[in-house]
C-alpha cells in the first residue's frame, strides 16, 4: 500500500471517529448554554444568608471537643442554627460540638436537617420527604451518609444536608440532572463525570491530530497534481488554464 493511500485511510477513519464526537460536543454545548449555571446549581431557590457575628461570651474549652475526635487536624468556631459551635475535623471525619456546653451535636437529627433545608430554600413549596441515605444517587458525589430533603416544586428540588456538619452539601433539581447528562457527553467521562483526562478524551484528541496532519498531506498531494491551480490563479486575479480534453 502506498504512502498516499495510508494517509487517505488515516484521514477517513480519524474523520469518522472525530466527526461523531464533534457532533456530540456541539449538541451538548448548545443545550448547556441555554441554562444559567445558578439555575443548574439550585441557587435561584436558595436563601443568601450572612452568618451572624459571634458574641464575646464564655465558651467551653475546645480541648474537650478535640479529645473526642481521633487525630483532630482542625477546629473552627462558627454558628449553627443560631448558636456557636466548634467544627472539628479528624482522621475519621468531622463533627460539630456546642461551643458553650461542649455537647456533641453530630449526627444531626431529621428534624434539624429539615430545618436546615427549609431555611436554605426560598420557594413556596413544602417538604415532600426526608431520607437519610448511606448510598445516595449519582447526582450526589460527596461525603456519605447524607440527609436528602425533597421539595414538591416543579423542579423537584433536592437539598442534601450533611449529618456531620449540618451544612447544605449540594442542591439538585431536574435542570441539574439534564445538564449533567449533556456535561457527561461533553467531557466524555461516562462514569464519574469529573475526569477531563480519561481515555475517550485522549483518543478523540489523538484522532483530531491525526485528522489534521493527514489533511495537510492530502493538500500537498493535490497541489502536486495541480488540483488547486485554477483556484489559486482566480484568487490572484489571473486567468485560469483550460483543461485539455482527453482524446
Amino acid at each position: 500500500m502506498s504512502f498516499k493511500s495510508i494517509v487517505q485511510r488515516i484521514h477517513l477513519w480519524t474523520g469518522l471517529i472525530l466527526g461523531a464526537q464533534v457532533l456530540l460536543w456541539m449538541l451538548s454545548g448548545v443545550i448547556m448554554s441555554w441554562f444559567h449555571i445558578s439555575l443548574v446549581r439550585g441557587e435561584t431557590n436558595s436563601v443568601s444568608v450572612v452568618p451572624p457575628e459571634l458574641e464575646a461570651t464564655a465558651y467551653a474549652s475546645p480541648g474537650g471537643a478535640i479529645a473526642q475526635m481521633e487525630g483532630a487536624t482542625s477546629l473552627e468556631l462558627r454558628t449553627f442554627q443560631g448558636r456557636p459551635v466548634y467544627e472539628v475535623r479528624g482522621i475519621n471525619g468531622v463533627a460539630i460540638f456546642d461551643a458553650t456546653s461542649g455537647e456533641k451535636l453530630s449526627p444531626i437529627s431529621e428534624e434539624i436537617a429539615r430545618r436546615v433545608a427549609k431555611n436554605d430554600y426560598s420557594g413556596d413549596a413544602e417538604i415532600a420527604k426526608t431520607t437519610l441515605m448511606s448510598d445516595p444517587p449519582h447526582e450526589y458525589r460527596r461525603e456519605k451518609p447524607v440527609w436528602r430533603v425533597d421539595f414538591d416544586d416543579d423542579l423537584h428540588t433536592r437539598i442534601y444536608v450533611s449529618p456531620s456538619t449540618g451544612k447544605v452539601s449540594s442542591r439538585r433539581n431536574d435542570v441539574w440532572r439534564l445538564y449533567d447528562f449533556f456535561w457527561m457527553l461533553h467531557i466524555m467521562d461516562y462514569d464519574e463525570r469529573t475526569n477531563f483526562n480519561n481515555w475517550f478524551v485522549k483518543i478523540a484528541s489523538a484522532a483530531g491530530l491525526g485528522f489534521a496532519i493527514s489533511g495537510m498531506f492530502i493538500v500537498v498531494f493535490r497541489l502536486q497534481r495541480g488540483r488547486y491551480t485554477n483556484d489559486i490563479m482566480l484568487a490572484i486575479g489571473e486567468k485560469p488554464h483550460k483543461k485539455k480534453r482527453a482524446e
